[in-house]
């Protein structure tokens, strides 16, 4: 009788606990299905061969630590979990610090956080256009060719010097190569006469900017010494150098000097929108004309940010440690971008920290004299530890794993160089030939790497 009586309630826990497993079973096989399974399958394929047919045992993973291309991935992935998590939370402090001092706090939250919401995706393609190499285009280097411009004003002819040309090219009539990327006339002039310098390799379009005039041969005048400088090229005469014909035009803006027998200059003037120039007071003697280098100045050389330069360090360092510790652009380039999509993020957590701070510890600290930074660096940090130490991790997983930011804004003559162990696992496993047995072993140690991060967190959300 007794035990019918113990047997009732067994039976109505053992219906409640039916009813819950009966919730529970569909989504352990779910669980099983799309992630306990193929971790187990991927562990198992790290072992075999790239079609998966012939145990190879531990061959996969020598490749990994021995490959080139791999180990560069290695050296990302350091770059990477060393820079942006730190630099991020940082961030994310200073911005949460700032809308708690600054009026327009709600705009500013607005502005910080609105690229959370952007796809990584598209996020990569916007500062893919941002950091581009065309300055009309590239917003980076818009501001640093300004930057550049207004320290190093480029020439009025500005030449490519991408292709080993410093000055325009030569005509025969009247120039020859100086010092120091100088033009110096062939032939000397005296007081009272005038000399023609023709040149070539100048931009019909760059005359047109400039407002350049149809060429026009000055009168000689005493005492003075008068010349033209023009582009040396009629159509209408296009064998024949050395005239000046009607429909050539004058080289104006264009900075000449008057140099004395030994080289030394005596003054120096610019050239009209006909390309005329004229030297007054002149005493007597020989002199040859000079066309200073720095109208031929390149100025400011874009900067290929997503190319595969790298910040490489000095010192006594081998080639080795050198490869090792350089830091490629184009990795800077997308930190800066992911510092960009993820700043908000820090900046929200944080001042959701701040927010329930114990006011009063921080006044108490104020009445006993402590100053702004004394505060900040002994009682709010300590008291914000909790939450720096979540994103930090956070963002040292999620970095681990970057992958799509840097499919889509690295050009592909700087993927090998931005390449990472999730990229790798992608490129290996998906594209150019499948090498699954390779891709399974990036796949597992990138898992190894993730583990000791999601054990800190877990063991400090139990704690």
């Amino acid at each position: 009788m007794a035990a019918g009586v113990m047997a009732r309630p067994r039976r109505r826990r053992w219906r409640s606990h039916a009813g819950s497993l009966a919730f529970l079973v569909p989504g352990a096989i779910w669980l099983l299905v799309i992630v306990v399974y193929p971790m187990v399958d991927t562990v198992r394929f790290s072992f075999f061969n790239e079609s998966g047919t012939a145990f190879v045992g531990t061959r996969n993973y020598q490749t990994v630590f021995t490959d080139p291309t791999i180990l560069t991935t290695f050296r990302n992935n350091a770059i990477w979990v060393i820079v942006f998590p730190f630099t991020v939370t940082a961030l994310g402090l200073l911005f949460a610090l700032l809308t708690e001092r600054i009026r327009w706090s709600t705009a500013f939250k607005t502005m910080i956080l609105m690229p959370v919401v952007f796809s990584a995706t598209a996020s990569a393609l916007v500062w893919r256009a941002i950091f581009d190499l065309d300055p009309q285009v590239g917003m980076v280097n818009a501001a640093v060719q300004a930057v550049s411009d207004w320290v190093v004003p480029p020439g009025v002819y500005p030449v490519n010097t991408s292709a080993g040309q410093t000055v325009p090219s030569l005509a025969a009539s009247g120039l020859r190569a100086g010092p120091h990327g100088t033009l110096l006339s062939r032939d000397t002039v005296a007081p009272g006469h005038s000399i023609r310098v023709g040149m070539i390799g100048i931009e019909p379009a760059t005359l047109t900017l400039l407002g350049a005039r149809r060429a026009r041969v000055p009168a000689p005048a005493t005492h003075a010494v008068t010349g033209l400088v023009w582009r040396d090229f009629s159509p209408s005469h296009p064998a024949q150098t050395g005239a000046v014909f009607p429909d050539e035009d004058g080289l104006p803006l264009l900075r000449v000097s008057l140099l004395r027998s030994d080289g030394s200059a005596v003054a120096s003037t610019q050239t009209d929108r006909s390309g005329d120039f004229r030297f007054s007071n002149v005493s007597a003697g020989q002199y040859r004309v000079r066309v200073d280098a720095s109208n031929f100045s390149s100025g400011f050389q874009p900067i290929f940010w997503l190319g595969t330069q790298s910040l490489t360090p000095t010192g006594r360092l081998d080639q080795t440690a050198q490869a090792l510790l350089s830091v490629p652009l184009v990795d800077i380039a997308m930190i800066i971008a992911y510092l960009w999509m993820w700043a908000g993020f820090a900046m929200v957590l944080v001042a959701a920290g701040l927010s329930a701070l114990d006011r009063s510890v921080l006044e108490a600290a104020h009445v006993d004299g402590a100053s702004e930074w004394q505060t900040f660096r002994r009682v709010t940090m300590p008291m914000l530890a909790p939450v720096l130490t979540v994103i930090l991790v956070t963002m040292v997983i999620n970095v681990l794993k970057v992958f799509d930011i840097i499919l889509n804004m690295a050009p592909g003559s700087s993927q090998g160089a931005a390449n990472t162990l999730a990229l790798e696992m992608y490129n290996d496993g998906f594209t150019g030939g499948i090498h699954s047995g390779l891709s399974s072993a990036v796949a597992v140690i990138l898992f190894v790497l993730v583990v000791p991060a999601m054990l800190f967190n877990l063991r400090r959300i139990r704690g």
